[in-house]
């Protein structure tokens, strides 16, 4: 096993933490925000989460909804590293049939010069969008090939970071640069090292798939709770050793919000479920604010749906939210908890993941 590629895995646990805490940033835009000002506080959110010893920061690929300025996962880990210097960033997760795996490779070697040692490179296999805007994404409309082929593309994506096509492939004499090349070229002192790559899923397909693979695995417990532990089981079931790890390694997202009383939390988290309803019916759109969101007059059907999903978000105070979330890990077995907070403003975020740090006595810089 490459012991370095394992440790820029597996996290340390901080605090009184059972398993290490993380960030996943959605980059969400409430009614009445700017993406400016969405992005100004990913950046104060990376910051915080640094200083108070968060072990990782995930932003994901989605497109053509108003209310998520998360499109291009790289531009915005490029801005994050210029703000950062600790803290470990990555996708979470750039979807793979969306793009050539050559362009992924030279972005995130790109990346990994940038802020060596820090990146992580999450790969799904969903188009992060409706089937409309990956169409035109992909240049074809066939989506359905494009996931079959998943696994091909991870393959090829991999031996381009690797810089290790089999002599007489057609793409042997091709090389993803930044990377490895630059090391073995004359006179070459760039690293070989390459960012850690990890498999992402909302199902069994990726979990298997990371499982035999010997890859990290990140499950979506925020939007496909009722399938997490039979998707963790399967990855732990289906796992073998690699040069990457000796040993599963299984993180999961979720949906979180800490706030100083249980009725603003329920207010905060209430804008997201609406959210959800709206784009679950066609209509998306940006955030809506607190007081919408309350005053909306949601159909029974609606309803139905928002309490199924309000129920699969660890909200509350800063107390009860550190029991809910202690309560998952130890439910699931997860590695790792990464905490994806999603409200109409940035301060309503921000100070939720301050509470959370401070139940768990995280470090203060």
């Amino acid at each position: 096993m490459d012991e370095n590629r394992g440790d820029q895995i597996r996290g340390t646990a901080g605090g009184t933490a059972s398993v290490p805490l993380s960030v996943l940033d959605l980059v969400t835009v409430g009614q009445g925000r700017t993406a400016t000002q969405a992005l100004r506080t990913s950046v104060d959110i990376a910051k915080l989460a640094e200083s108070r010893g968060f072990h990782r920061y995930w932003v994901a690929e989605h497109h053509s909804m108003p209310g998520v300025a998360s499109s291009s996962p790289a531009v915005i880990l490029a801005h994050l590293a210029a703000h950062t210097g600790r803290i470990r960033l990555g996708s979470g997760g750039v979807m793979l049939p969306n793009h050539a795996p050559l362009v992924i490779a030279e972005q995130f070697g790109t990346l990994e010069a940038m802020a060596p040692g820090r990146i992580d490179l999450g790969l799904g296999r969903a188009p992060g969008t409706d089937g409309a805007t990956a169409a035109a994404l992909r240049r074809t409309d066939r989506l359905n090939e494009g996931a079959d082929d998943f696994p091909q593309q991870l393959a090829e994506l991999t031996r381009f970071l690797d810089d290790d096509f089999p002599d007489g492939h057609p793409y042997a004499r091709i090389h993803a640069v930044p990377g490895p090349v630059q090391a073995t070229s004359p006179g070459g002192v760039q690293s070989p090292a390459r960012p850690p790559v990890w498999l992402l899923g909302s199902s069994g397909f990726s979990a298997r798939l990371a499982g035999v693979l010997g890859l990290p695995f990140a499950f979506a417990h925020h939007f496909s709770a009722r399938n997490t532990v039979p998707a963790l089981d399967l990855y732990r079931e289906s796992f073998k050793p690699s040069a990457v790890l000796d040993a599963p390694y299984a993180l999961i997202g979720v949906a979180a919000l800490a706030a100083d009383d249980e009725r603003e939390a329920r207010r905060q988290v209430l804008t997201g479920a609406l959210s959800m309803v709206r784009l679950r019916t066609g209509r998306p759109g940006l955030v809506p604010s607190p007081e919408e969101a309350e005053a909306y007059d949601f159909s029974p059907m609606e309803r139905e749906f928002v309490d199924g999903w309000l129920k699969d978000i660890v909200h509350g105070t800063a107390d009860e939210v550190r029991s809910g979330l202690d309560d998952l890990a130890k439910r699931t077995g997860a590695d790792e908890l990464m905490i994806t907070a999603n409200a109409h403003g940035g301060e309503a975020r921000l100070r939720s993941y301050e509470l959370i740090a401070d139940a768990y006595g995280l470090p203060t810089a």
